[in-house]
């Protein structure tokens, strides 16, 4: 008699349970991809994130470094701060009665600042290196040298002083042969008092500050119209043409080719090639719209705000509708003939099979079109760059980005405004993923 064993439940559907040794070694293997994201993705955007929380300015003499503590510039100082004592002193041996005594009284004023700073227990011990560059007129090329951390209290002490210097020194009424060493002096005093570089960490008020900016909202506008406009209008011709070419004719792989010519030319190239269709003056596109009466004169395609806007958003979609095109072919060949066999059996027609068995089953490739193609266009730089530059309310938010960053040396906006497009991005992936089917993206069947 045979018997069989009786396997619980319990037993049955027991789960295997990974010992440490085995999840230290998952974390191992998985441990220099990681490494690459980070170093890759998230340190780029961690380091814009800091950047702006400074003004960080290349422009500027004292907010060209980031700066979370008072600085004094030891190489500016001593290149400035004799010259200033010797002239307001000349100013005051060629003065007389109560400017002659003010002037002496500032010579006092700033010898005694003069004393206090280099009490400072860093600065006094970088002071000799630093004078032996400057007496023999070399620059300071190593910020270890150059730059040294003072207290706040000093250093508010000192700005204060030379503040109110500037303001009182140019008031006074000096005789002819006292003038220019005054006028000097008070100029070098500039400089002097620029060594004393401030914080410049701002927290979030670059952040605010654009919150507010009326053309920070019109360039954001502007990018998710147009990135709406031209995405939809790629995936429909996209489709139109990933349907044509994946039929059977005579020549189609001459007309695969040819449909990928315009996406394969590079991008700042294509713009040149329609800024030169659209001018106004021997433009072919701008004649044939003007002879058709549907605008009112050649020049309107890149000089007014709706033309512009048209010219950008047909560029772009006659650049990319083959990349679009080229995706969905590739979702298209992977659907199975047998289903369109089986729905011509069950006497479906052409237009059911395609919303039935078609889009379906070209979900996952859309997803991924559709996301790499928005993301593309939500960061499109060249192409306005090259056709508008911005004008004519094209403006993007990378185009704003860049100008703040490198035409403005606004470094701390600059980083601001990449990380709100970050930001932006990071947002539309995960609405794709949500909205269009979160399975996509996983490995259940």
């Amino acid at each position: 008699m045979e018997v069989k064993t009786k396997i619980s439940p319990k037993t049955k559907h027991k789960k295997y349970k990974r010992t440490s040794s085995e999840t230290r070694l998952g974390y191992l293997m998985i441990a220099p991809a990681m490494l690459i994201i980070f170093v890759i993705a998230l340190y780029p955007v961690a380091r814009s994130f800091y950047l702006s929380l400074f003004d960080l300015r290349l422009n500027h003499p004292t907010k060209n470094a980031t700066h979370l503590s008072y600085q004094f510039d030891l190489e500016r100082y001593l290149n400035n701060f004799d010259l200033v004592k010797g002239n307001l002193k000349r100013a005051a041996n060629d003065s007389t009665g109560d400017s002659k005594e003010k002037l002496l009284s500032a010579v006092t004023d700033i010898e005694d600042l003069n004393k206090t700073i280099f009490s400072q227990s860093e600065v006094a011990a970088k002071e000799k290196t630093a004078r032996s560059y400057v007496d023999n007129f070399k620059p300071i090329e190593d910020d270890k040298i150059k730059f040294a951390q003072i207290d706040k209290a000093t250093a508010e002490k000192v700005l204060d002083k030379y503040n109110s210097l500037l303001k009182t020194l140019p008031t006074l009424t000096v005789n002819e042969d006292a003038k220019p060493s005054l006028d000097k002096g008070t100029g070098l005093m500039q400089e002097v008092r620029d060594s004393i570089i401030s914080p410049n960490f701002v927290g979030l008020d670059n952040y605010i500050y654009f919150g507010k900016d009326s053309r920070f909202w019109e360039a954001t506008g502007y990018t998710f119209k147009f990135t709406i406009i031209s995405v939809f209008i790629e995936l429909v011709l996209g489709l139109m043409v990933a349907l044509i070419i994946n039929r059977s004719f005579k020549g189609r792989g001459i007309v695969r080719a040819s449909v990928l010519i315009p996406w394969a030319i590079p991008t700042v190239v294509s713009a040149l090639m329609w800024k030169f269709i659209y001018d106004g003056q021997f433009g072919i596109i701008s004649y044939i719209l003007a002879k058709l009466h549907i605008i009112s004169n050649p020049g309107v395609l890149l000089t007014s705000n709706f033309g512009a806007k048209f010219s950008v958003v047909f560029a772009d979609v006659w650049k990319t509708t083959p990349y679009m095109a080229l995706l969905l072919l590739a979702g298209l060949q992977t659907i199975d003939s047998t289903l369109y066999e089986a729905a011509d059996v069950d006497g479906a027609t052409k237009l059911q099979q395609f919303f039935r068995v078609t889009l379906p089953l070209l979900k996952p490739t859309m997803l991924v079109a559709l996301l790499f193609r928005t993301l593309d266009a939500f960061r499109i730089f060249d192409l306005v760059y090259v056709l508008t530059g911005g004008g004519n309310s094209t403006e993007t938010i990378t185009s704003y980005a860049y100008k703040t960053m490198f035409a403005q040396m606004e470094f701390g906006k600059g980083s601001t405004l990449s990380v709100v497009l970050f930001i932006c991005v990071a947002f539309i992936s995960i609405g794709y993923v949500k909205i269009l089917g979160a399975d996509v993206m996983s490995n259940e069947n």
